[in-house]
């Protein structure tokens, strides 16, 4: 099996590492970093490179295609190689699957037109410009497309992705290997449980 993550300026970094630890640990698969130009692909913070090893062109039937959010998306919503990509390999593939706001690029593409999708919370609405019926949910699968809300739900979705590829037993596998037990300090990882004071400031530093 075949997972192709994509790679683009901007990205952020766990959307894309965070399911890439749980698939690659799956027997007889291969993840290969993709972008439409090989090379080192820096992030949104401008600290960490991931290096994209195959251009678009070098990988024409992905089993499972990833494709992450963070700041360097709203530079990704114009047609072009990367939709026609996106467009092409969502022909063939088994998933295709995305993390964060990585499934307003999907959306931009027009593969989830009419479907249920879910994003970061703060790009929710934006997903019904495309036709698309935005869910709160962490993970939701609707058909071959599996999308997450925020950064970490990613890997979660790459965890219900491993038990519908591989099993349940070979995902637990992979959860207590990773030793995926979160138990978070606070209770803010979400607009609903935010304190407001926290929800108004991380409201502004995005509208910024």
């Amino acid at each position: 099996m075949q997972v192709a993550i994509v790679l683009y300026p901007g990205f952020t970094s766990l959307d894309v590492v965070g399911p890439y630890e749980v698939l690659g640990r799956l027997p007889d698969t291969e993840v290969v970093f993709v972008a439409e130009h090989p090379g080192l692909v820096l992030n949104d913070l401008g600290s960490l490179s991931l290096k994209a090893v195959a251009g678009f062109a070098d990988v024409p039937n992905p089993d499972v295609v990833l494709i992450g959010g963070g700041p360097g998306q709203l530079g990704q919503m114009s047609d072009g190689s990367l939709h026609e990509w996106l467009r092409r390999v969502d022909r063939t593939s088994t998933w295709t699957a995305s993390a964060c706001t990585g499934s307003l690029i999907l959306a931009a593409a027009g593969l989830l037109e009419g479907r249920r999708a879910t994003t970061h919370w703060g790009g929710l609405e934006q997903l019904t410009r495309f036709g698309v019926t935005p869910s709160k949910e962490r993970v939701v699968i609707d058909g071959h497309y599996a999308t997450a809300a925020g950064v970490s739900a990613g890997i979660d979705m790459a965890l219900t992705l491993a038990g519908l590829i591989a099993g349940d037993d070979v995902a637990q596998t992979v959860q207590l290997v990773i030793e995926y037990a979160p138990e978070p300090p606070y209770d803010a990882g979400s607009p609903d449980s935010a304190p407001a004071e926290v929800l108004q400031r991380v409201m502004r530093e995005m509208s910024a």
